[in-house]
């Protein structure tokens, strides 16, 4: 068990009543060098002592033992391997006793590296209509992704509930279909229908609260039928929690809060579909087969590639992975993240990653091994999904899902059994992007980078026209 070390905030206590060591530790009853030491993290607090300093100074216990070292420390991580600073990086103890000893510095070089990595991205998508004002602005997909990715993109609450829901339901796992509609009829007196593409052209799924009646698409196929019942089944029955959760957000914009409702939604109707120890046994036997899976619990491969992202709870987690999804332009249109990677937070335009050849062959599962400009290695392994269709119009709306992994997890992917660790060439040099990229010689350049001059000599001419 992790011993509970509160330094900072004893020491922060202390100067907020204006005490000395001395005065302190005869209000605890305990001595000044117990004090001295508890600041300086050489002694974790005992029960005794935390029960006085909630009684002393009328503090709740859980604000004094509950922090987020540990996604501070991932955080922390990965600001300082950004390609912006030096080779030269501090090691994982230089990390923690940064967290364990200067926690408010550590909050503001964070806030801080946030906002330039907002500033950046809102830079490299200004355009004139947008204007200056854009700039200081974080969009709202920024913000919820940050929301979940803040939670570990875990969520007890709705694990619980989709958990207890999945025990009440009484018909085998593969009718599910007619338990879930039965529930939303029983329960909450909603009725379901399917409707011709003519009648709803423009939509996959209508709920109508006033009439309690829920329309889907035709154009939806079953499993994807399965998830948008389950997703309307969390909003009406864990209408409370996600209020709760929302209010955890910080997010004010009504139309951002709508939108991580239906997130908050569509990862309860996931923790339905495909049970936590069910899925999580699961992947570990099949070494992470998306086909297999999603063959075992009736869904698609793309929700069972989301799904996999949560697998953290402590004491029973998944290998963590960060998940994608990305179009034919290389548009990002969708994200979720269980891990500190920046391949993860902002990865999906570099040409070299062979993320975009999946669209070459549909189906496939596409693997490759790459490397960060910070020397952050990873496994990723790509293959597509479609759309649904509603015409002619919209035949062929494939898209890319990629999921991915810190190196050190990839002896635990099927996927990554076919190659050799020591293989040279293994890893593909690949960026962010290329107006973030520092990587010289680099045949797929396309940009100039924002932050850095690459060489030019006219007399030679390079792999690409921005350097010689």
């Amino acid at each position: 068990m992790r011993k509970t070390l509160v330094g900072p905030r004893l020491r922060q206590l202390r100067r907020e009543h204006g005490q000395t060591q001395s005065e302190m530790a005869s209000q605890l009853n305990i001595s000044p060098a117990y004090v001295n030491l508890l600041e300086n993290n050489q002694r974790s607090l005992s029960v005794q002592v935390l029960m006085a300093l909630t009684e002393g100074y009328g503090v709740d216990w859980r604000d004094l033992i509950n922090d987020n070292d540990v996604t501070r420390l991932a955080d922390l991580r990965a600001a300082v391997r950004d390609p912006m600073f030096p080779e030269d990086r501090p090691d994982l103890q230089e990390l923690r006793a940064a967290i364990d000893h200067a926690p408010k510095l550590v909050d503001r070089f964070l806030r801080l590296y946030q906002s330039h990595r907002a500033a950046v991205d809102r830079f490299m998508s200004l355009t004139a209509q947008d204007g200056e004002a854009s700039l200081i602005t974080v969009s709202p997909e920024t913000a919820i992704h940050d929301f979940f990715r803040s939670n570990g993109n875990y969520f007890d609450v709705l694990e619980q509930a989709a958990y207890q829901i999945r025990r009440e339901m009484t018909r085998p796992a593969d009718d599910i279909y007619a338990d879930l509609k039965t529930r939303l009829l029983e329960k909450h007196g909603v009725s379901t229908s399917i409707a011709r593409i003519t009648d709803m052209p423009d939509t996959l799924r209508d709920y109508d609260a006033d009439k309690t009646h829920l329309t889907l698409s035709e154009a939806l196929d079953h499993p994807n039928r399965i998830f948008q019942i389950s997703h309307v089944l969390g909003l009406l029955e864990c209408s409370v929690a996600l209020d709760d959760l929302l209010s955890q957000s910080a997010l004010q914009d009504p139309a951002a809060l709508a939108r991580c409702r239906v997130e908050l939604a569509n990862y309860f109707a996931a923790a339905l579909l495909m049970p936590y120890d069910d899925i999580l046994h699961l992947a570990q036997l099949t070494q992470y087969d998306l086909d297999r899976i999603a063959a075992a619990f009736g869904v698609s491969v793309e929700q069972v590639c989301h799904r996999l992202t949560t697998l953290q709870r402590d004491g029973a987690r998944g290998v963590p992975m960060f998940f994608l999804r990305i179009d034919k332009a290389g548009n990002v249109t969708k994200r979720f993240n269980a891990t500190e990677f920046q391949l993860a937070e902002k990865g999906g335009a570099c040409p070299v990653w062979n993320i975009h050849r999946a669209f070459r062959d549909p189906g496939i599962i596409v693997p490759q091994f790459v490397e960060m400009p910070d020397g952050g290695q990873f496994f990723t392994f790509s293959r597509t999904t479609d759309r649904p269709v509603f015409s002619r119009q919209t035949q062929d709306r494939r898209l890319v899902i990629t999921l991915g992994c810190e190196r050190s997890h990839a002896s635990k992917i099927g996927y990554a059994n076919a190659f050799r660790m020591d293989q040279p060439n293994l890893f593909a040099p690949i960026g962010i992007n290329c107006h973030l990229c520092p990587r010289q010689a680099c045949s797929q350049r396309a940009h100039q980078p924002l932050h850095m001059s690459l060489p030019m000599d006219t007399n030679r001419r390079g792999s690409t026209r921005y350097e010689s």
